[in-house]
C-alpha cells in the first residue's frame, strides 16, 4: 500500500511498495512545464531538462554521471510535459542510494557551463527538425495550437528556433530559481523498498527550499465554431487530427471519457480503427485519445490517410462520434473496453518505473492519490447512459477542430463538412 509524506522543506514524498520486483525507482515530477513560459523564452522548460544532465560540480561531465548510471545497469531518463517535468531512474533496488544521490546532484548542483549551453542548443534544434520531419508526432503539436492559439498552451513543448537559440544561463537559472520549488515537487520511490524512504530522501534533498513560483496562464474556453488548422507541407500523406474541446483533470467525468477514447480508437478491435483501417483501408495508423490537463482538455483522433480521400476519412470519424451521441454502447462492447483498460493497466503496472509515474503524476497535478484499484472501481461504474450523455455534451458543431499536415492551402472545403 502506498504512503505519502510532505517533508518538513514542503516536499511530497510517495512510497509504493511492490512484491515480485527487485527494483526500484525514483521519479522526482516538479509541476511546471512548457505552459509556465513566456514568448520570449519560448522552450525553457524543455531546454532545462536537458541541462541537468550537462555535469555538476561532483561529477563535471556528461560522461561522468551517465558511466556512474550504466555501470550499475540503471535506466534513467527525463520528460518534459505542457503541465510536469520529470527525471527518473530506475536500478536494482541495492543501488537505490546511488540512484537519488545521482538525481539529487543533478538538479540541486547542476553547473550550466555556457560551452554545454552552446552546444545544447544545436541538440535540440535537431530535435525540433525531428518532430517537424514526423506528422505523427508533429500533427499534436498542430492540433493544441489549433485550440490554444499564440499562448503557452497552443506553443510546442520543445519550444522554438529562434527563442532556443537566444536562451542563456541566466535565463536558465533565474527560471530554475522561479520554478523548482520543494512545494512544487513530488518524489516517489515505487518498487522493491527497503529501509527509511523518509530519511534517505530527506538526507539528500532537504536543501530544495520554496521559491517565488510563477503559475501558468489558465485557459479559458471560448469557441464559437469549428476551426481548421493546416500546416501545409508537400507529403504523400495527410495527417490529420480531428477532436473537440474536452474536459479536465478531476472533472466528474474524466473516466466516462477515457472509456469513450478506448471504444473509438484505443485498440485495434475499436469502432475507428476497423472502419478507418480494417473496412475502408484508408489508414495504417488510427489513434484517438483524451488528453486531461489540469484547465481543460480535449478528446481527438488521429490518422495518417491518403491525399486524395482525406475528406471521406473525416466524415467516417464524425459519423462515428455521432453514433455515441445518438445509439447506447452495447454492454457486450462496454465490457470488454473496460476489461481491456483493466489488463492494459495491470500490465504496465508491474514495471516500477509505470507504478512511479502513476502515482507521482497523480499527485502533482491534483494533490490527490488515485490507486489503481481506485481507477479500476471508477471505470467499472461507467455506465452506457454515462457514454451517451457525455458524447452529447461534448461532440457539438461549434466545438469541432480538425488539424492537417499536407499539401493543402485552402480551409474552406474543410470548414464545410466539419458538422455532425
Amino acid at each position: 500500500m502506498y504512503k505519502q509524506k510532505i517533508l518538513k522543506n514542503g516536499l511530497k514524498l510517495i512510497t509504493a511498495p511492490m512484491t515480485g520486483t527487485k527494483t526500484i525507482t525514483i521519479l522526482v515530477m516538479v509541476r511546471t512545464g512548457s505552459k509556465y513560459k513566456t514568448k520570449t523564452n519560448n522552450g525553457i522548460s524543455h531546454f532545462l531538462e536537458h541541462m541537468f544532465f550537462k555535469g555538476t560540480k561532483k561529477r563535471p561531465t556528461t560522461l561522468a554521471i551517465a558511466g556512474e548510471l550504466d555501470k550499475v545497469g540503471a535506466e534513467f531518463n527525463a520528460f518534459t510535459s505542457k503541465e510536469y517535468t520529470g527525471y527518473f531512474v530506475k536500478v536494482d533496488s541495492t543501488k537505490i542510494e546511488l540512484a537519488v544521490d545521482i538525481v539529487s546532484d543533478m538538479l540541486l548542483n547542476s553547473k550550466f557551463e555556457q560551452k554545454e549551453i552552446d552546444r545544447e542548443k544545436g541538440v535540440i534544434i535537431e530535435e525540433i527538425n525531428m518532430r517537424h520531419d514526423n506528422p505523427m508526432i508533429h500533427i499534436e503539436d498542430i492540433f493544441e495550437e489549433g485550440l490554444y492559439g499564440d499562448s503557452p498552451a497552443g506553443w510546442e513543448v520543445i519550444g522554438e528556433k529562434e527563442t532556443v537559440s537566444k536562451l542563456g544561463r541566466e535565463d536558465l537559472i533565474n527560471y530554475l530559481k522561479s520554478q523548482y520549488g520543494a512545494d512544487r515537487v513530488a518524489i516517489c520511490l515505487a518498487g522493491n523498498i527497503k529501509g527509511d524512504s523518509e530519511k534517505l530522501i530527506s538526507r539528500y534533498f532537504s536543501r530544495l527550499g520554496k521559491t517565488d513560483f510563477k503559475d501558468k496562464v489558465k485557459i479559458k474556453e471560448n469557441q464559437v465554431k469549428p476551426q481548421v488548422k493546416i500546416y501545409y507541407k508537400k507529403t504523400g500523406q495527410a495527417n490529420i487530427s480531428l477532436g473537440v474541446r474536452g474536459i479536465p483533470t478531476g472533472h466528474k467525468d474524466e473516466f466516462i471519457l477515457k472509456v469513450l477514447s478506448i471504444i473509438l480508437g484505443g485498440s485495434m478491435s475499436s469502432r475507428l480503427f476497423t472502419e478507418l483501417r480494417e473496412r475502408k483501408g484508408l489508414a495504417y495508423y488510427v489513434r484517438t485519445q483524451a488528453e486531461f490537463y489540469t484547465d481543460t482538455g480535449y478528446l481527438t483522433t488521429q490518422a495518417g490517410v491518403p491525399v486524395s480521400k482525406i475528406e471521406e476519412a473525416i466524415k467516417i470519424i464524425l459519423a462515428e462520434y455521432k453514433k455515441l451521441k445518438n445509439i447506447l454502447v452495447p454492454e457486450k462492447e462496454l465490457k470488454r473496453t473496460k476489461d481491456l483498460i483493466r489488463g492494459r493497466s495491470v500490465i504496465k503496472l508491474e514495471a516500477s518505473d509505470d507504478m512511479a509515474g502513476w502515482y507521482a503524476e497523480r499527485m502533482i497535478l491534483g494533490d490527490r492519490i488515485l490507486t489503481p484499484e481506485d481507477f479500476f472501481k471508477k471505470i467499472n461504474r461507467v455506465r452506457a447512459s454515462d457514454l451517451k450523455r457525455v458524447a452529447k455534451n461534448i461532440f457539438e458543431n461549434k466545438s469541432l477542430n480538425l488539424a492537417i499536415i499536407g499539401p493543402f492551402k485552402d480551409k474552406k472545403k474543410f470548414e464545410k463538412i466539419l458538422k455532425f
